[in-house]
């Protein structure tokens, strides 16, 4: 396989969203680095295609955000706003997490910024009523992370 490829290793599962789009989390390697997917995925004709709606996450900050996802209450009503937390991806680029509102819905947050320009288009919002099921994917993705492919990537 060439070192350029692009290659989903694990799906994990997949979250109903509006307008019959969903939102699926899966591991992935690119030019032989692994790292987690979230991404909305649209379908098109009957073929389901992934949108610019979504981003990436290290395996590294996985291991920590997924147990501060599973410490949060099952009842949406509970989960004060907030931030969960800012977690480096790479030199001078992070991933923050939080909980707040957008368009009077209450939501988990996750998107990408920029130490030198701010906020980038890369991000995910994640309906807080649907908090079981994004518990369930996060554990499930935390999980799985570290197993070997069954083949080489």
């Amino acid at each position: 396989m060439s070192e350029s490829s692009f290659t989903v290793l694990r799906e994990i599962g997949s979250l109903p969203a509006a307008n019959g789009s969903e939102v699926r989390f899966s591991i992935d390697v690119y030019r032989n680095y692994r790292y987690v997917s979230i991404r909305r995925y649209v379908n098109m004709d009957g073929l389901w295609a992934p949108t610019r709606d979504g981003l990436t996450l290290t395996p590294e900050i996985v291991r920590v955000l997924a147990p501060k996802i599973n410490a949060l209450s099952d009842v949406p009503k509970e989960i004060a706003n907030g931030p969960l937390g800012k977690f480096a991806k790479r030199p001078g680029i992070c991933v923050v997490v939080e909980v707040g509102s957008f368009r009077n819905e209450r939501g988990l947050a996750l998107r990408q910024w920029e130490e030198t320009g701010g906020w980038t288009k890369k991000g995910i919002w994640l309906p807080l009523e649907k908090i079981k099921e994004i518990k369930v994917l996060f554990k499930a993705t935390h999980e799985a992370i570290d197993e070997q492919p069954e083949d080489d990537f």
